[in-house]
């Protein structure tokens, strides 16, 4: 996974988490804009979600955040 994305992600979660609470989920679009303005990188994000780790299509937000920063 890219260090920008890597990045990203960890933001985003940490913005939810600060939002709504530890429970919050989410899924893989929740990094993106509304618009698909950047597809390799979403079918990247796509790809380590779905295919990788077989994750549903929510997930915690903690969750997510820990497998990206121990590099699962």
């Amino acid at each position: 996974m890219q260090d920008k994305l890597r990045v990203k992600i960890i933001d985003v979660c940490d913005k939810k988490i600060a939002a709504k609470g530890s429970s919050v989920g989410l899924s893989f679009y929740a990094f993106f804009a509304n618009k698909n303005d950047d597809p390799t990188l979403l079918m990247e994000v796509a790809t380590w979600w779905i295919k990788t780790h077989q994750l549903d299509h929510f997930e915690k937000a903690l969750k997510i955040k820990s497998m990206v920063l121990n590099n699962l």
